[in-house]
Protein backbone atom coordinates (compact mmCIF):
# COMPACT_ATOMS: atom_id res chain seq x y z
CA UNK A 1 0.00 0.00 0.00
CA UNK A 2 1.12 3.52 -0.81
CA UNK A 3 -0.58 6.50 0.90
CA UNK A 4 -0.34 9.91 -0.80
CA UNK A 5 -0.57 12.89 1.56
CA UNK A 6 -0.54 16.67 1.10
CA UNK A 7 2.07 18.66 3.03
CA UNK A 8 1.15 21.34 5.55
CA UNK A 9 1.60 25.03 4.86
CA UNK A 10 2.76 25.55 8.43
CA UNK A 11 5.87 23.65 9.45
CA UNK A 12 7.82 23.07 12.63
CA UNK A 13 11.00 25.11 13.03
CA UNK A 14 13.53 22.88 14.79
CA UNK A 15 15.95 24.58 17.14
CA UNK A 16 19.60 24.08 16.11
CA UNK A 17 21.48 21.60 18.27
CA UNK A 18 25.01 20.28 18.46
CA UNK A 19 25.82 17.77 15.74
CA UNK A 20 22.95 18.83 13.50
CA UNK A 21 23.03 17.51 9.97
CA UNK A 22 22.21 19.74 7.02
CA UNK A 23 20.42 19.01 3.77
CA UNK A 24 21.72 16.27 1.48
CA UNK A 25 19.52 15.64 -1.51
CA UNK A 26 21.07 12.22 -2.00
CA UNK A 27 19.74 11.23 1.44
CA UNK A 28 16.12 11.59 0.31
CA UNK A 29 14.02 8.68 -0.92
CA UNK A 30 13.30 8.21 -4.64
CA UNK A 31 16.70 9.29 -6.01
CA UNK A 32 15.22 9.58 -9.49
CA UNK A 33 13.94 12.98 -8.33
CA UNK A 34 17.33 14.34 -7.23
CA UNK A 35 18.04 16.39 -10.35
CA UNK A 36 14.58 17.98 -10.31
CA UNK A 37 14.88 18.71 -6.58
CA UNK A 38 18.23 20.41 -7.19
CA UNK A 39 16.69 22.65 -9.84
CA UNK A 40 13.80 23.75 -7.63
CA UNK A 41 16.05 24.23 -4.60
CA UNK A 42 18.51 26.37 -6.58
CA UNK A 43 15.72 28.56 -7.97
CA UNK A 44 14.03 28.99 -4.60
CA UNK A 45 17.22 29.76 -2.66
CA UNK A 46 18.36 32.18 -5.36
CA UNK A 47 15.05 34.04 -5.40
CA UNK A 48 15.02 34.41 -1.62
CA UNK A 49 18.72 35.20 -1.22
CA UNK A 50 18.31 38.19 -3.56
CA UNK A 51 15.46 39.47 -1.39
CA UNK A 52 17.19 39.18 2.00
CA UNK A 53 18.22 42.61 3.24
CA UNK A 54 16.62 44.32 0.26
CA UNK A 55 13.30 44.60 -1.53
CA UNK A 56 11.44 41.38 -0.84
CA UNK A 57 8.23 42.30 -2.70
CA UNK A 58 8.94 40.00 -5.65
CA UNK A 59 9.78 37.00 -3.47
CA UNK A 60 6.70 37.53 -1.32
CA UNK A 61 4.51 37.77 -4.42
CA UNK A 62 5.98 34.62 -5.96
CA UNK A 63 5.59 32.63 -2.74
CA UNK A 64 2.21 34.10 -1.82
CA UNK A 65 3.45 35.42 1.52
CA UNK A 66 1.81 38.13 3.56
CA UNK A 67 3.77 40.89 5.26
CA UNK A 68 3.64 38.91 8.48
CA UNK A 69 5.34 35.92 6.85
CA UNK A 70 8.28 37.74 5.32
CA UNK A 71 10.61 35.89 7.71
CA UNK A 72 10.00 32.77 5.60
CA UNK A 73 12.12 34.38 2.86
CA UNK A 74 15.25 34.36 5.04
CA UNK A 75 14.45 30.79 6.06
CA UNK A 76 14.30 29.72 2.42
CA UNK A 77 17.53 31.55 1.59
CA UNK A 78 19.35 29.45 4.23
CA UNK A 79 17.88 26.05 3.30
CA UNK A 80 21.19 24.51 2.29
CA UNK A 81 22.72 25.11 5.73
CA UNK A 82 19.60 24.75 7.90
CA UNK A 83 19.21 21.85 10.37
CA UNK A 84 17.17 18.91 9.12
CA UNK A 85 14.67 16.65 10.87
CA UNK A 86 12.55 13.74 9.60
CA UNK A 87 9.80 15.09 7.36
CA UNK A 88 7.20 13.63 9.72
CA UNK A 89 8.45 16.06 12.38
CA UNK A 90 8.53 19.05 10.02
CA UNK A 91 4.96 18.81 8.73
CA UNK A 92 2.33 19.99 11.20
CA UNK A 93 -1.33 20.96 11.05
CA UNK A 94 -4.70 19.25 11.35
CA UNK A 95 -3.97 16.09 9.33
CA UNK A 96 -0.59 15.48 10.94
CA UNK A 97 -1.91 16.17 14.45
CA UNK A 98 -4.61 13.53 13.90
CA UNK A 99 -2.09 11.12 12.39
CA UNK A 100 0.18 11.51 15.42
CA UNK A 101 3.33 9.99 13.97
CA UNK A 102 5.29 10.72 17.14
CA UNK A 103 2.98 8.56 19.26
CA UNK A 104 2.99 5.46 17.04
CA UNK A 105 4.67 2.32 18.32
CA UNK A 106 7.78 1.05 16.55
CA UNK A 107 5.95 -1.32 14.20
CA UNK A 108 3.39 1.27 13.14
CA UNK A 109 6.13 3.86 12.70
CA UNK A 110 8.03 1.48 10.41
CA UNK A 111 4.87 1.01 8.35
CA UNK A 112 4.46 4.80 8.16
CA UNK A 113 8.01 5.28 6.88
CA UNK A 114 7.45 2.58 4.27
CA UNK A 115 3.99 3.52 3.02
CA UNK A 116 3.47 7.29 3.39
CA UNK A 117 4.51 9.76 0.69
CA UNK A 118 4.13 13.50 1.28
CA UNK A 119 3.84 15.71 -1.81
CA UNK A 120 5.77 18.98 -1.88
CA UNK A 121 6.33 21.92 -4.19
CA UNK A 122 10.03 21.85 -3.27
CA UNK A 123 10.87 18.14 -3.01
CA UNK A 124 8.28 16.56 -5.32
CA UNK A 125 7.58 13.86 -2.74
CA UNK A 126 9.32 12.73 0.44
CA UNK A 127 8.88 9.85 2.84
CA UNK A 128 8.16 10.78 6.44
CA UNK A 129 11.61 9.64 7.53
CA UNK A 130 13.47 11.79 4.98
CA UNK A 131 15.69 14.48 6.59
CA UNK A 132 14.54 17.92 5.39
CA UNK A 133 14.70 21.49 6.72
CA UNK A 134 11.67 23.67 7.38
CA UNK A 135 10.74 25.60 4.23
CA UNK A 136 7.98 27.56 2.52
CA UNK A 137 7.10 26.66 -1.07
CA UNK A 138 3.63 25.42 -1.93
CA UNK A 139 2.67 23.37 -4.96
CA UNK A 140 0.92 26.39 -6.45
CA UNK A 141 4.08 28.53 -6.66
CA UNK A 142 5.41 29.70 -10.04
CA UNK A 143 9.18 30.15 -9.80
CA UNK A 144 10.61 32.61 -12.35
CA UNK A 145 13.00 30.12 -13.96
CA UNK A 146 10.80 27.02 -13.82
CA UNK A 147 7.19 28.15 -14.10
CA UNK A 148 4.39 26.51 -12.14
CA UNK A 149 5.67 23.76 -9.85
CA UNK A 150 2.56 21.66 -10.33
CA UNK A 151 3.35 21.33 -14.02
CA UNK A 152 7.12 21.09 -13.44
CA UNK A 153 6.80 18.01 -11.26
CA UNK A 154 4.47 16.01 -13.50
CA UNK A 155 7.23 14.58 -15.69
CA UNK A 156 9.69 13.60 -12.92
CA UNK A 157 6.93 12.11 -10.75
CA UNK A 158 5.49 10.11 -13.62
CA UNK A 159 8.95 8.59 -14.06
CA UNK A 160 9.28 7.34 -10.48
CA UNK A 161 5.89 6.95 -8.81
CA UNK A 162 4.43 4.07 -10.84
CA UNK A 163 7.42 2.00 -9.72
CA UNK A 164 7.08 3.22 -6.13
CA UNK A 165 3.42 2.17 -6.17
CA UNK A 166 4.40 -1.40 -6.99
CA UNK A 167 1.42 -3.70 -7.44
CA UNK A 168 -0.51 -2.65 -4.33
CA UNK A 169 -3.26 -0.25 -3.35
CA UNK A 170 -2.73 3.51 -3.72
CA UNK A 171 -4.69 5.55 -1.18
CA UNK A 172 -4.82 9.12 -2.44
CA UNK A 173 -5.60 11.68 0.28
CA UNK A 174 -4.10 14.74 -1.44
CA UNK A 175 -5.71 18.13 -1.84
CA UNK A 176 -6.40 19.29 -5.40
CA UNK A 177 -3.24 21.38 -5.79
CA UNK A 178 -1.04 18.37 -5.05
CA UNK A 179 -3.23 15.87 -6.87
CA UNK A 180 -2.41 17.81 -10.06
CA UNK A 181 1.29 16.99 -9.67
CA UNK A 182 0.73 13.30 -10.42
CA UNK A 183 -2.37 11.50 -11.61
CA UNK A 184 -2.21 7.69 -11.48
CA UNK A 185 -2.78 6.18 -14.90
CA UNK A 186 -3.67 2.81 -16.35
CA UNK A 187 -3.65 -0.15 -14.02
CA UNK A 188 -2.25 1.97 -11.16
CA UNK A 189 -5.35 4.17 -11.40
CA UNK A 190 -7.49 1.03 -11.28
CA UNK A 191 -6.16 0.19 -7.81
CA UNK A 192 -6.26 3.78 -6.52
CA UNK A 193 -8.82 4.93 -3.96
CA UNK A 194 -9.66 8.57 -3.27
CA UNK A 195 -11.51 9.69 -0.15
CA UNK A 196 -14.27 12.23 0.30
CA UNK A 197 -15.41 13.13 3.82
CA UNK A 198 -19.13 13.82 4.28
CA UNK A 199 -20.88 15.11 7.38
CA UNK A 200 -24.24 13.53 8.11
CA UNK A 201 -26.95 15.47 9.92
CA UNK A 202 -30.57 14.46 10.58
CA UNK A 203 -32.92 17.39 9.93
CA UNK A 204 -36.65 16.83 10.57
CA UNK A 205 -36.07 13.11 10.47
CA UNK A 206 -34.24 13.22 7.12
CA UNK A 207 -30.50 12.60 6.74
CA UNK A 208 -28.69 15.39 4.96
CA UNK A 209 -25.06 15.25 3.93
CA UNK A 210 -22.53 17.93 3.12
CA UNK A 211 -18.89 17.83 2.01
CA UNK A 212 -16.48 18.58 4.85
CA UNK A 213 -13.78 21.05 3.84
CA UNK A 214 -11.17 22.07 6.43
CA UNK A 215 -11.91 19.35 8.98
CA UNK A 216 -11.72 16.57 6.40
CA UNK A 217 -7.98 16.65 7.13
CA UNK A 218 -8.51 15.38 10.67
CA UNK A 219 -10.65 12.49 9.43
CA UNK A 220 -8.02 11.56 6.86
CA UNK A 221 -5.32 11.64 9.52
CA UNK A 222 -7.36 9.34 11.75
CA UNK A 223 -7.99 6.96 8.85
CA UNK A 224 -4.28 6.63 8.13
CA UNK A 225 -3.44 6.20 11.80
CA UNK A 226 -6.00 3.44 12.24
CA UNK A 227 -4.58 1.55 9.24
CA UNK A 228 -1.01 1.89 10.53
CA UNK A 229 -1.86 0.82 14.08
CA UNK A 230 -3.87 -2.17 12.85
CA UNK A 231 -1.08 -3.23 10.49
CA UNK A 232 -3.67 -3.42 7.72
CA UNK A 233 -2.47 -4.00 4.16
CA UNK A 234 -5.56 -3.91 1.89
CA UNK A 235 -4.66 -4.50 -1.75
CA UNK A 236 -7.76 -3.14 -3.50
CA UNK A 237 -10.21 -0.27 -2.92
CA UNK A 238 -12.90 -2.81 -2.01
CA UNK A 239 -10.63 -4.41 0.58
CA UNK A 240 -9.82 -0.95 1.92
CA UNK A 241 -13.52 -0.14 2.35
CA UNK A 242 -14.02 -3.40 4.25
CA UNK A 243 -10.97 -2.82 6.44
CA UNK A 244 -12.01 0.71 7.36
CA UNK A 245 -15.49 -0.53 8.24
CA UNK A 246 -13.94 -3.14 10.54
CA UNK A 247 -11.91 -0.36 12.16
CA UNK A 248 -15.05 1.59 12.99
CA UNK A 249 -15.35 4.00 10.08
CA UNK A 250 -18.57 4.44 8.13
CA UNK A 251 -17.56 3.98 4.50
CA UNK A 252 -19.45 3.86 1.23
CA UNK A 253 -17.71 2.79 -1.98
CA UNK A 254 -18.55 4.18 -5.41
CA UNK A 255 -17.08 2.05 -8.20
CA UNK A 256 -15.72 3.94 -11.22
CA UNK A 257 -17.89 4.09 -14.32
CA UNK A 258 -14.99 2.91 -16.47
CA UNK A 259 -12.14 0.48 -15.84
CA UNK A 260 -8.72 1.81 -14.85
CA UNK A 261 -10.16 4.78 -13.01
CA UNK A 262 -9.81 5.56 -9.29
CA UNK A 263 -12.51 4.36 -6.91
CA UNK A 264 -14.11 6.90 -4.58
CA UNK A 265 -14.67 6.12 -0.92
CA UNK A 266 -17.05 8.34 1.03
CA UNK A 267 -16.30 8.43 4.74
CA UNK A 268 -19.40 9.61 6.58
CA UNK A 269 -18.98 11.37 9.91
CA UNK A 270 -21.41 12.99 12.32
CA UNK A 271 -18.92 15.07 14.32
CA UNK A 272 -16.64 17.58 12.60
CA UNK A 273 -13.54 18.06 14.71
Amino acid sequence: MLVLLPPSEGKASPEPRAGDRTLRLDALALPGLTEARERVLTELVGLCAEAVGGDDAKAREVLGLSEGLRGEIARNAALESAPVRPAGEIYTGVLYDALGLGTLDAAARERAERTLLVFSGLWGVVRVGDPIPSYRCSGGVRLPGLGGLGAFWRGPLQEVLPTAAGDGLVLDLRSSAYAAMWKPKGEVAGRTATVRVLQSKVVDGVEKRSVVSHFNKATKGRIVRSLLVAGAEPRTPAELAGTLAELGHRVELTAPERPRRPTRLDVVVTDVR
